[in-house]
């Protein structure tokens, strides 16, 4: 402890107390903020600016920093591509396309103006400046998340016009790089056009291909998390080698496994945790260790610079969300979400200018490099990004709430407790399928439900010794970790009892459960007779929905759930909590839908989807005598799904029975789910024979 004392010499060079201060302000940073109502990641860069060269000098901007703020970075791109939602941008595509237009070409030309004739900028940097006003990052969309209104046009035009325009200024980014070298001639634009088409189709053809595989055959939580991480970090490299920047590729790789990583999955929660946690604080931070906040107050020429560029930025944001809401006919409030959501500066901004920034044009008489965007821009771009963010979150705020207000006004009354109460029981007893069992039960639960599943092992009171309760104690404990992954709680349940089917009966009733799931091992063929033998067990002794599983590869890596429907299915009392897990399935995985029944059910399936309908692919299909046919159009990697029915259900069709057989014999390679929709508990009289 005296060494240290006597040794604390600024900067700090103890590799362990420069990383604790660092994790100091990561951790205190966000807490103290949010009581400011302040995004933290301004904080942070603030903060690095503090404790920076230019600050109190605690930390230098060293290679660890620098790497660690590239990773971070190069993280946040990537972070963009994974979360857009690829149905609504392909179904909104023609609006997305018109706003990312706007929202693109109104701050060019006005950015462009502006820093030639009223800063005298060069044009190439007043290209660049502009570029960095025509960029924004969706910091206020947690915020329209909170209100529950991310399905409206407006949010989903706007997320997919972000995708358009961040792709342009980053294009626009890397053809002024090249100008600066002077390497663009007819060769440059050859060569750029033939290298992006090339690096693209790695990207979002290969990438997935080599994903899929790789998912399917290596199930480690930790290697498909370095995988993950190293394709992000290989697809920046492609982009380089190809000739645009880094930050473009990791934009990509989030496209490209967009599909492959559930929302709701272990992996995609392991995805964002260490990214928000560590990679991209260190990115702003070295962001903020770049800041010379004296120069706020040395230079009025700096202050200058950073008003006309607020102004600016700010201006032809909320220009281009008037031309939006003219276009389409959107409401005030919706044009303030639209603003609020375009107007926040982050990401694609810091890359830009800190590529500008490390581009040196020469030196002027005393030696100190002249430089494509200078120290004011630098600096106020950190101001602009402050006062944007700061602007987008209070107007986005006011646009979502009162569009919440509208929605609930005209919104049919709904049982709050019927929305969100929902208890899935999965028995659990080998080791294999627990994995997929809770994957898929994170997969249909709702969201909001983070308390709400049970994992129950049932040990035979005849057989049951000390082994056998530490086998069953791991078993548990192996689903309670699956789901910890995902930030959801399980509860963990033994039962001693005779019989299995009477200890999952008495905990569904005891439990108030309302969906079960049950599994089969992939390695083992289906008997034809198992539905007689589930239904007997358990199928007949409860009334709630049941989700019988065969789990062949990985829910993540299915490219389409087929989901057959039998004619009257709509008449079955648990029809429309089963329609609302195949809503939750589409929004969780990204695969696409194809669902096959009769027209009339087909009708009821439209309206419950609604707008949401278009990602579906319906098909008129009623002859469940000629069932067989459908097989025809399931191929690799689609999932089925089938609607069946207990004897007695308005549903039930003779050839039901059968069809554990005809999986066995046809799609031994695909996965499949069979699905019992709930039944009035007042309709139950004992065990069904099938």
């Amino acid at each position: 402890m005296l060494y240290y004392a006597l040794n604390l010499t600024l900067p700090l060079e103890d590799p362990i107390l420069k990383f604790l201060i660092i994790l100091l302000i990561i951790l205190g940073a966000p807490l103290l903020l949010n009581k400011l109502k302040i995004p933290h990641l301004l904080g942070l860069i603030i903060a690095g600016a503090i404790i920076g060269p230019h600050g109190f000098n605690l930390v230098l901007r060293d290679s660890s920093i620098i790497m660690s703020g590239t990773a971070g970075l190069l993280y946040i791109m990537f972070l963009a591509g994974m979360e857009i939602d690829m149905n609504d941008f392909k179904r909104n595509s023609l609006k997305s396309l018109v706003f990312g237009l706007y929202t693109f070409m109104i701050p060019m030309l006005v950015g462009t103006a502006v820093g030639r004739w009223v800063l005298g900028f060069s044009w190439l940097t007043s290209v660049l400046l502009a570029s960095m006003f025509a960029s924004h990052t969706l910091i206020a969309y947690p915020i329209i998340s909170k209100y529950g209104i991310v399905k409206n046009p407006a949010v989903g035009i706007t997320v997919g016009g972000t995708m358009v325009t961040d792709m342009l200024a980053l294009l626009v980014l890397t053809i002024v790089v090249g100008m600066t070298t002077g390497e663009v001639n007819s060769v440059f634009w050859i060569r750029l056009g033939v290298s992006i088409l090339l690096f693209t189709a790695i990207i979002l053809f290969l990438f997935p291909l080599i994903t899929r595989h790789f998912f399917k055959h290596v199930s480690d939580s930790i290697s498909q998390y370095i995988y993950v991480l190293a394709l992000l970090f290989l697809g920046a490299f492609l982009a380089q080698l190809a000739g645009i920047e880094g930050i473009i590729g990791a934009f990509l790789v989030g496209l490209s496994l967009n599909r492959l990583i559930p929302r709701s999955s272990p992996l995609m929660n392991r995805v964002e945790f260490v990214g928000n946690a560590l990679f991209i604080p260190f990115f702003l931070l070295s962001v903020g260790m770049l800041i010379d906040y004296r120069a706020f107050f040395e230079s009025w020429e700096t202050l200058f610079v950073g008003v006309v560029m607020i102004l600016v930025a700010t201006g032809t944001k909320l220009a281009a969300a008037w031309f939006t809401q003219r276009t389409f006919h959107f409401t005030a409030d919706q044009r303030r979400v639209i603003f609020g959501l375009s107007n926040a500066q982050a990401a694609a901004t810091l890359a830009a200018v800190l590529v500008g920034y490390n581009i040196i044009l020469g030196e002027d008489a005393q030696g100190n490099p002249i430089r494509l965007l200078n120290d004011s821009v630098l600096n106020d771009t950190i101001l602009m990004i402050l006062v944007t963010c700061i602007i987008a979150t209070v107007i986005a705020q006011k646009g979502a709430r009162n569009i919440a207000l509208e929605e609930m006004k005209h919104a049919a009354p709904k049982d709050k407790k019927e929305i969100y109460h929902e208890h899935i029981l999965i028995p659990v007893s080998n080791r294999h399928t627990v994995e997929e069992l809770i994957n898929l039960s994170l997969a249909v639960k709702y969201p909001q439900n983070k308390d709400g599943i049970y994992a129950l092992r049932v040990i035979n009171t005849n057989e049951s010794d000390e082994r056998e309760l530490k086998a069953s104690k791991a078993l548990l404990e192996q689903a309670v970790h699956t789901a910890a992954a995902a930030d959801v709680h399980v509860h963990d349940l033994i039962r001693y009892d005779l019989s299995v089917s009477n200890a999952i009966s008495s905990v569904v009733r005891e439990n108030d459960i309302t969906d079960i799931v049950l599994g089969l091992h992939q390695k083992h063929s289906v008997p034809a007779d198992i539905l007689g033998k589930i239904n007997d067990g358990v199928i007949g002794r409860i009334c709630v929905n049941a989700f019988i599983y065969k789990a062949v590869q990985p829910l993540a890596t299915v490219k389409r759930n087929i989901f057959m429907v039998p004619t009257n299915a709509e008449k079955e009392t648990g029809f429309m909590h089963v329609l609302q897990k195949i809503k939750t399935i589409t929004a969780n995985t990204g695969a696409a839908v194809v669902v096959y029944a009769a027209e009339e059910t087909l009708g009821v399936i439209r309206i419950f989807f609604g707008e949401e309908a278009a990602k579906i692919d319906f098909r008129d299909f009623d002859d469940w005598n000629d069932f067989l046919i459908a097989f025809r159009e399931v191929k690799a990697n689609d999932c089925l799904w089938i609607l069946l029915s207990r004897r007695d259900g308005l549903s039930y069709h003779p050839i039901m029975p059968k069809i554990p057989g005809y999986l066995n014999r046809y799609l031994q390679n695909n996965n499949f789910i069979l699905i019992y929709p709930q039944q009035d508990e007042e309709a139950e009289k004992g065990p069904f024979l099938i």
